[in-house]
C-alpha cells in the first residue's frame, strides 16, 4: 500500500490538533460539581447523583457509538470522522456554557459521548497513513499527546474558571475544539479511498463484528486494552484517601495528590514517545509483555509504602510502562485490521477502552470498601500480570504469516 509523502505532515497536524482536543474536553472535569451549584443544585446527595450521571453516560454514549462511527469511516472516510468530532465537539460544549437547568447539562453531556470520539478518529487515521516501519513511533506520539492534554485540560479549566467563571469554561473549550478541526481540516491529508461498492449510510450505522470472527488474535488484543485501562483507572476514587493516610501534614495533602498524579500522566506520556519508537525494531509483542508485567511489578509494592515519596516513585515507574502499553497495543491491532476494516477494529478498541474506563473506577471502589485501599494494588497488578503473560502466550501461537 502506497503512503502518501505527507504522512508526517498528517502525523504532527494530528498531534496537535488532539492535544488541543483533549485539553479541551478535560478542562470541565474539575468544575463539574461548582458548575451544578451554579444551575441550582445544591443537596450534596443531588450533587453526587449528578456527578455520577455526568460522569457515566457520556462513556456509555460513546461506547455505543464509537463502533458506529468506525463503521462508517470504513464507508465514507477517516478525516471526516475526525472533523466530525472536533467540530460536533465545538457545538456540544457551546451549548453546554449555554444550560440553564441540570438536566439540559445532563443530556447535553450525554449527546456529547454520542457525538465526539477524537481518539478513536485520529487513532485510525495515523495507523492507516503511516508507514508499516513508524506505525510504532506514530501512535507513541499521537498518544503522548492524549496523555498531555489530559494533563493539561484540568490545569487550564481551572484557571478559566477561577479567573472568567464557570460558563467562560465551556466557551474556551469549544475555541480550542474549533482550533483543533481548523487544524484537521487544512493539514491533515486523507489517502482513503472509497470501497467499490460502499455501504448505504444506514447500513454503515450498523457496527462490523465481523473482524472479531476473522481475526481471534483482536479479541486477545482488546482485553488487553480492558485490562490496561481498568489498570490505569481503578485507583481514581480512592487515591487522595490513600495518600491522606500515608501524608503526616495533613494541610498538603491536595498538593501532594496532585503532584503524584501530574507526574505520573508526564511519565506516562514520556513512555509513549519513547517506547513507540523502539517498539517496531524490539517486536510488538514483546515491548507489550515486558510493559505490562513490568507496570505489575511496580504496583504491587505500592501496596505497601509508608509515605508519599515511596509512592511518587512507584507510581511514575508504574505510570511510564502503563502509558507504554497503547502504542504497542494499538499497533498490534493495525497489523491484524483487514484493509478497509481499520475503523471498525478501532472503533471496537474504543467501546471496549471507554467501558473499562467507567468500570475501573466502580471497581476499585468497590475493593476498598472499609479503607482496604491496599488490595486494589494487588487486583491491579494481578490484572497487567495476567493480561501480560496471557497476550505473551496468545500471539506466539497464532499463525500469522510473519512474526511481530
Amino acid at each position: 500500500m502506497p503512503f502518501s509523502p505527507h504522512w508526517k505532515k498528517t502525523l504532527y497536524a494530528v498531534f496537535a490538533a488532539e492535544l488541543l482536543a483533549i485539553a479541551g474536553f478535560g478542562t470541565s472535569t474539575p468544575i463539574m460539581p461548582f458548575y451544578l451549584q451554579s444551575l441550582g443544585v445544591h443537596d450534596p446527595a443531588k450533587i453526587s447523583l449528578y456527578t455520577g450521571l455526568l460522569a457515566a453516560l457520556p462513556a456509555l454514549m460513546l461506547a455505543i457509538f464509537a463502533p458506529i462511527w468506525g463503521s462508517v469511516s470504513d464507508n465514507y472516510g477517516r478525516k471526516p470522522m475526525l472533523l466530525r468530532a472536533m467540530f460536533g465537539g465545538t457545538v456540544i460544549l457551546c451549548l453546554q456554557g449555554l444550560a440553564q437547568t441540570p438536566f439540559q447539562f445532563l443530556v447535553l453531556r450525554t449527546l456529547q459521548g454520542c457525538i465526539t470520539g477524537t481518539i478513536a478518529a485520529s487513532t485510525v487515521l495515523v495507523a492507516s497513513t503511516s508507514p508499516k516501519e513508524e506505525v510504532g513511533a506514530s501512535l507513541g506520539l499521537l498518544q503522548m499527546g492524549i496523555f498531555l492534554g489530559g494533563s493539561l485540560g484540568p490545569m487550564f479549566g481551572g484557571a478559566i474558571s477561577h479567573l472568567f467563571g464557570y460558563r467562560v469554561n465551556f466557551y474556551a473549550t469549544s475555541s480550542l475544539l474549533f482550533i483543533a478541526g481548523l487544524i484537521v481540516w487544512r493539514l491533515v491529508e486523507d489517502d482513503f479511498v472509497r470501497p467499490a461498492a460502499p455501504k448505504p449510510f444506514l447500513k454503515s450505522l450498523v457496527p462490523d463484528f465481523s473482524p472479531l470472527a476473522t481475526t481471534p488474535a483482536l479479541i486477545a488484543l482488546l482485553a488487553v486494552v480492558a485490562s490496561d485501562q481498568i489498570a490505569n483507572s481503578i485507583t481514581s476514587p480512592f487515591l487522595p484517601l490513600f495518600i491522606q493516610s500515608i501524608t503526616p501534614d495533613k494541610s498538603m495533602v491536595e498538593l501532594t495528590t496532585g503532584f503524584i498524579q501530574g507526574l505520573g500522566a508526564l511519565s506516562s506520556a514520556m513512555a509513549a514517545l519513547l517506547l513507540g519508537k523502539i517498539s517496531y525494531r524490539l517486536g510488538y509483542r514483546r515491548v507489550l509483555m515486558i510493559t505490562m508485567l513490568s507496570a505489575a511489578a511496580f504496583v504491587l509494592p505500592q501496596a505497601f509504602v509508608k509515605n508519599p515519596l515511596q509512592l511518587l516513585l512507584l507510581r511514575v515507574a508504574s505510570a511510564f510502562f502503563i502509558g507504554g502499553n497503547m502504542p504497542s497495543i494499538n499497533a498490534l491491532i493495525a497489523e491484524r485490521a483487514e484493509p478497509g476494516k481499520q475503523g471498525s477494529v478501532y472503533g471496537l478498541s474504543s467501546s471496549v477502552s471507554s467501558t473499562s474506563n467507567a468500570l475501573g473506577p466502580a471497581i476499585g471502589s468497590a475493593i476498598s470498601q472499609g479503607g482496604e485501599y491496599n488490595l486494589v494494588f494487588f487486583a491491579t497488578s494481578a490484572i497487567l500480570a495476567l493480561s501480560g503473560t496471557s497476550i505473551a502466550l496468545f500471539l506466539r501461537r497464532e499463525k500469522a504469516a510473519k512474526p511481530v
